[in-house]
């Protein structure tokens, strides 16, 4: 897929913000457990941090619509452009929920197909925490706020990036 390529090759050029064992991985077969979308309503606000390379990383999440929650992430350049954005869906699927994004370079090119997108199911919920498939967001404090994404590109090891936001509002 185009995008562990493209992120492969940004994780090369800079040095992700952290590393550390906050991703889980669903094991094949797995079936999501039963939840809905407004046990995530600690995510709502927006959050700052640093991203790639140390440099600044935003991520915003509207309260929930209809069974879905729309976020969206900024990863700032070192020199403070934008790098490359997402826009990203937490919708409830078949009684559980799915994290479905789609990433975007500056000028609003996709990295994703038309039509495709990287989905993340649900594998575990706790009260101030979400674990996907190869994707976490759990509290970090009274205002913070982990997320941790496990990447892999064409025939290398899966590497993960962790990022600590802090609320902004």
């Amino acid at each position: 897929m185009r995008v562990w390529t493209i992120a492969a090759a940004v994780g090369a050029l800079m040095a992700p913000p952290a590393q550390a064992n906050e991703t889980r991985v669903a094991p094949e077969g797995h079936i999501p457990p039963p939840a809905q979308v407004e046990a995530l309503d600690w995510l709502v606000g927006q959050w700052h941090g640093s991203g790639i390379g140390e440099a600044a990383a935003y991520e915003s999440w509207l309260p929930s619509s209809g069974g879905t929650m729309v976020g969206s992430f900024v990863q700032e350049t070192p020199a403070g452009g934008i790098m490359f954005t997402e826009h990203m869906y937490i919708a409830e699927d078949a009684g559980s929920l799915v994290v479905r994004l789609k990433h975007f370079n500056p000028d609003l090119t996709g990295w994703e197909e038309k039509d495709e997108m990287v989905s993340f199911p649900l594998l575990a919920i706790d009260e101030c925490a979400a674990y996907f498939s190869a994707l976490t967001y759990h509290c970090d404090g009274a205002d913070g706020l982990l997320v941790a994404v496990r990447v892999k590109g064409a025939g290398e090891a899966a590497e993960e990036l962790v990022f600590r936001f802090t609320r902004i509002r």
